[in-house]
């Protein structure tokens, strides 16, 4: 199960990622991609506390966990921004 949703989340991030980058102003698609992304942090951190830890992988699922928790608080700020933006 470990290194299953390791696999996951990685395949995860690489996708939310990049599509957040090519959508930086759909403001509706960063909140659903935030949103998401809770779940996928919380999903990661239960695993990785909850399941037995593959040796190697288990500071690399960590990481990830981080990086995904950085990633959703971009996409928050980028989808709760304020809309009124100057020239």
């Amino acid at each position: 199960m470990f290194t299953a949703m390791f696999w996951i989340l990685v395949i995860w991030f690489l996708v939310n990622a990049i599509w957040m980058w090519f959508a930086l102003d759909n403001q509706n698609l960063q909140k659903i991609f935030a949103w998401v992304n809770v779940v996928a942090v919380v999903a990661g951190f239960w695993t990785y506390y909850g399941a037995s830890k593959v040796s190697g992988l288990s500071g690399w699922f960590m990481a990830l966990n981080w990086l995904n928790v950085v990633l959703a608080c971009l996409q928050f700020y980028f989808a709760y921004r304020s809309a009124n933006k100057t020239a």
